[in-house]
Protein backbone atom coordinates (compact mmCIF):
# COMPACT_ATOMS: atom_id res chain seq x y z
CA UNK A 1 0.00 0.00 0.00
CA UNK A 2 1.22 3.48 -0.85
CA UNK A 3 2.19 5.83 1.95
CA UNK A 4 2.56 9.57 1.91
CA UNK A 5 4.37 11.90 4.29
CA UNK A 6 3.46 15.55 4.56
CA UNK A 7 5.44 18.30 6.26
CA UNK A 8 4.80 22.05 6.28
CA UNK A 9 7.13 24.98 6.69
CA UNK A 10 6.04 28.58 7.15
CA UNK A 11 7.99 31.54 5.80
CA UNK A 12 8.00 34.89 7.64
CA UNK A 13 5.83 36.35 4.85
CA UNK A 14 3.07 33.82 5.64
CA UNK A 15 3.60 31.69 2.56
CA UNK A 16 3.53 28.02 3.48
CA UNK A 17 5.43 25.22 1.80
CA UNK A 18 3.93 21.74 1.85
CA UNK A 19 6.58 19.06 1.34
CA UNK A 20 5.12 15.86 -0.04
CA UNK A 21 6.98 12.54 0.08
CA UNK A 22 5.54 9.44 -1.55
CA UNK A 23 3.16 8.80 -4.42
CA UNK A 24 0.08 11.01 -4.71
CA UNK A 25 -2.53 8.48 -5.75
CA UNK A 26 -6.06 7.40 -4.99
CA UNK A 27 -4.64 5.43 -2.03
CA UNK A 28 -3.09 8.54 -0.46
CA UNK A 29 -5.57 11.11 -1.73
CA UNK A 30 -7.60 11.61 1.44
CA UNK A 31 -4.57 12.30 3.62
CA UNK A 32 -3.26 14.76 1.01
CA UNK A 33 -6.65 16.49 0.73
CA UNK A 34 -6.97 16.76 4.52
CA UNK A 35 -3.61 18.54 4.65
CA UNK A 36 -4.34 20.97 1.83
CA UNK A 37 -7.81 21.88 3.12
CA UNK A 38 -6.17 23.36 6.23
CA UNK A 39 -4.13 25.84 4.19
CA UNK A 40 -5.35 29.42 4.52
CA UNK A 41 -2.29 31.68 4.21
CA UNK A 42 -1.52 34.18 1.45
CA UNK A 43 0.25 31.56 -0.63
CA UNK A 44 1.05 27.87 -0.88
CA UNK A 45 3.96 26.07 -2.47
CA UNK A 46 3.69 22.31 -2.96
CA UNK A 47 7.13 20.70 -3.17
CA UNK A 48 7.00 17.45 -5.11
CA UNK A 49 10.72 16.59 -4.95
CA UNK A 50 10.02 13.29 -3.18
CA UNK A 51 6.94 12.30 -5.20
CA UNK A 52 7.96 9.43 -7.47
CA UNK A 53 4.64 9.39 -9.31
CA UNK A 54 1.12 10.76 -9.30
CA UNK A 55 -2.07 9.33 -10.78
CA UNK A 56 -5.12 11.13 -12.15
CA UNK A 57 -6.64 11.39 -8.65
CA UNK A 58 -3.52 13.17 -7.42
CA UNK A 59 -3.53 15.43 -10.45
CA UNK A 60 -7.18 16.27 -9.78
CA UNK A 61 -6.34 17.21 -6.19
CA UNK A 62 -3.51 19.49 -7.34
CA UNK A 63 -5.75 21.15 -9.94
CA UNK A 64 -8.55 21.56 -7.38
CA UNK A 65 -6.11 23.17 -4.96
CA UNK A 66 -4.83 25.50 -7.68
CA UNK A 67 -8.40 26.52 -8.59
CA UNK A 68 -9.26 27.09 -4.92
CA UNK A 69 -6.21 29.33 -4.46
CA UNK A 70 -7.16 31.26 -7.60
CA UNK A 71 -10.73 31.83 -6.34
CA UNK A 72 -9.46 33.02 -2.96
CA UNK A 73 -6.77 35.29 -4.41
CA UNK A 74 -4.00 33.21 -2.85
CA UNK A 75 -0.70 32.45 -4.51
CA UNK A 76 0.04 28.89 -5.62
CA UNK A 77 3.04 27.12 -7.10
CA UNK A 78 4.52 23.68 -7.57
CA UNK A 79 8.24 23.20 -6.93
CA UNK A 80 10.80 20.47 -7.55
CA UNK A 81 8.51 18.57 -9.90
CA UNK A 82 10.00 15.27 -11.12
CA UNK A 83 10.16 14.51 -14.82
CA UNK A 84 7.57 11.76 -14.39
CA UNK A 85 5.05 14.17 -12.84
CA UNK A 86 5.91 16.82 -15.47
CA UNK A 87 5.02 14.22 -18.11
CA UNK A 88 1.64 13.71 -16.42
CA UNK A 89 1.04 17.48 -16.46
CA UNK A 90 1.97 17.58 -20.15
CA UNK A 91 -0.25 14.64 -21.11
CA UNK A 92 -3.16 16.30 -19.28
CA UNK A 93 -2.27 19.57 -21.07
CA UNK A 94 -2.06 21.54 -17.82
CA UNK A 95 1.73 21.95 -17.71
CA UNK A 96 1.45 25.62 -18.75
CA UNK A 97 -1.56 26.31 -16.50
CA UNK A 98 -0.13 25.53 -13.08
CA UNK A 99 2.84 27.69 -11.99
CA UNK A 100 5.89 25.44 -11.67
CA UNK A 101 9.39 26.26 -10.42
CA UNK A 102 12.69 24.39 -10.22
CA UNK A 103 13.12 25.11 -6.51
CA UNK A 104 11.11 26.14 -3.47
CA UNK A 105 13.23 29.30 -3.24
CA UNK A 106 12.32 30.31 -6.82
CA UNK A 107 8.64 29.66 -6.11
CA UNK A 108 8.87 31.63 -2.86
CA UNK A 109 10.43 34.61 -4.65
CA UNK A 110 7.71 34.56 -7.32
CA UNK A 111 4.85 34.33 -4.83
CA UNK A 112 6.37 36.94 -2.48
CA UNK A 113 6.65 39.43 -5.35
CA UNK A 114 2.91 39.04 -6.06
CA UNK A 115 1.72 39.08 -2.45
CA UNK A 116 -0.08 42.21 -1.25
CA UNK A 117 1.98 44.41 1.07
CA UNK A 118 1.09 44.32 4.74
Amino acid sequence: MDQIELRTEDAPNGIRTLYVAGPVTLNTLFEFQDAIRKEQGPGLIVSLADVPYMDSAGLGAILGLYASCQRQGRGFALANVSSRVVTLLQVAKVDTLVPRFETVDAAMAALASKAPSA
